[in-house]
């Protein structure tokens, strides 16, 4: 019965998540799925709620926690958050349906929620997705490699951070610039290039501003790069959990990746900076 209870919280909240997003939803064709998925998930209440004659509240903070993830972070990313729940729903479906025959039916309308999902997701957020990919591992990758070699050459770590400013603005710029070339080439993708050059810009802006921070807190340049990497690990988990979650690739392989190429570039930059230090003596 505790479980049965559970499942009907689950069922309540999710009707409540599904309508409140079906009313902020523009999409027309988005607004009738989300609105008809809302009626299914509250019939799937009353359903349970017949057998444990309970009546229940919604949860507020639950609700409101899926419903401000897609208003932030974009339909797709927090839909498909909720719905990597509903493999356990699906498995407490199909312990009860010799129980009670009549759940056969709830477990294949939550099966079909996620095919529905997919079907219908138009999320100008995660159409940008490209933009921010752009502009976020060409600004780990360029400024990670380089800040570590600088750092080498010099110890003032302000230096190093005033470098770090003026090569992110500068290439975020050009990465703007160059976004915009390459979307009004590619037209027929549905994208505008004007939003594209804008996310691709504040991609590589904002992944600046975490990397070279810390600079300006610290003496030690070396220092510096310790917490300028922490950043870089902090950013490339969190943006590739995301991405993750809302294409539904594989978190390990996109984040391995990543590291890779950030890491080995930063590892090039290091030899670069300390053969410069050792063998010319340079250091500011």
């Amino acid at each position: 019965m505790e479980d049965v209870l559970k499942q009907q919280q689950n069922e309540l909240n999710e009707f409540f998540i599904y309508m409140e997003l079906s009313k902020l939803e523009k999409n027309p064709h988005n607004k009738r799925v989300l609105h008809e998925i809302a009626m299914q998930e509250k019939q799937h209440y009353e359903f349970w709620k017949s057998i444990t004659k309970q009546e229940l509240r919604p949860q507020k903070l639950t609700i409101g926690y899926y419903v401000t993830l897609a208003q932030l972070f974009g339909l797709a990313f927090a839909l498909k958050l909720m719905e990597r729940g509903e493999e356990k729903a699906q498995s407490f479906y199909k312990r009860l349906i010799m129980k009670y025959p009549e759940a056969k039916k709830i477990f294949e309308q939550e099966h079909e929620h996620e095919e529905k999902l997919l079907r219908m997701l138009s999320d100008a957020k995660l159409a940008y997705a490209g933009a921010i990919v752009l502009g976020m591992n060409d600004a780990l990758v360029e400024l990670t490699g380089t800040l570590t070699g600088v750092a080498l050459a010099f110890a003032n770590a302000k230096y190093v951070g005033i470098t770090g400013v003026i090569m992110g603005v500068a290439a975020a710029l050009s990465m703007a610039g160059s976004a915009y070339l390459e979307a009004r080439e590619n037209k027929d993708a549905g994208i505008e290039p004007k939003k594209y050059a804008f996310y691709t810009g504040l991609a590589y802006i904002l992944t600046t501003v975490i990397l070279v921070a810390p600079f300006f807190f610290v003496d030690s340049a070396k220092v510096g790069v310790l917490f300028m990497f922490v950043g870089a690990v902090i950013s490339i988990v969190v943006y590739n959990f995301y991405i993750a979650v809302a294409k539904e690739e594989s978190f390990t392989r996109r984040v391995g990746e990543m590291f890779a190429i950030t890491f080995g570039v930063a590892l090039i930059s290091f030899a670069i900076g300390y053969f410069v230090n050792r063998y010319f003596g340079i250091e500011i």
